[in-house]
């Protein structure tokens, strides 16, 4: 087996539970970490033998551009997907950063991080 690691993919977006929040937006980054099989495509040397991760990109992009409430229901539209889109993955954690919150205080950021295997 073998891991796959995107770190801080940043996205402008529009995720909160203040109304302010889905009209002026806010910085966010996201770390994903797969778990695949590597054997195949460390021999071949073809992109056909291993998870793409520019498709993975794509979709943690995509799925951050869609407004949720809570970052805990982003996160885990982008674990959904991945396993609909891509079965080689068995394993997945991603965590989800709001930079700079709306908190009422000098914090750099917000994360939550989801871990799911594949059942």
């Amino acid at each position: 087996m073998g891991i796959i690691k995107l770190k801080n993919i940043r996205t402008f977006s529009y995720h909160g539970c203040l109304v302010e929040e889905g009209k002026i937006g806010s910085d966010y980054s996201v770390d994903l970490e797969i778990k695949t099989d590597l054997r195949k495509s460390s021999f071949s040397d073809e992109l056909a033998d291993t998870v793409d991760y520019v498709h993975l990109n794509k979709i943690v992009v995509e799925e951050m551009d869609v407004r949720s409430k809570l970052l805990e229901h982003v996160a885990q539209r982008i674990i959904a997907r991945i396993f609909k889109e891509i079965p080689q993955v068995s394993r997945i954690i991603v965590g989800v950063s709001k930079l700079n919150p709306p908190i009422g205080g000098d914090v750099e950021a917000v994360t939550i991080q989801l871990e799911e295997y594949r059942s």
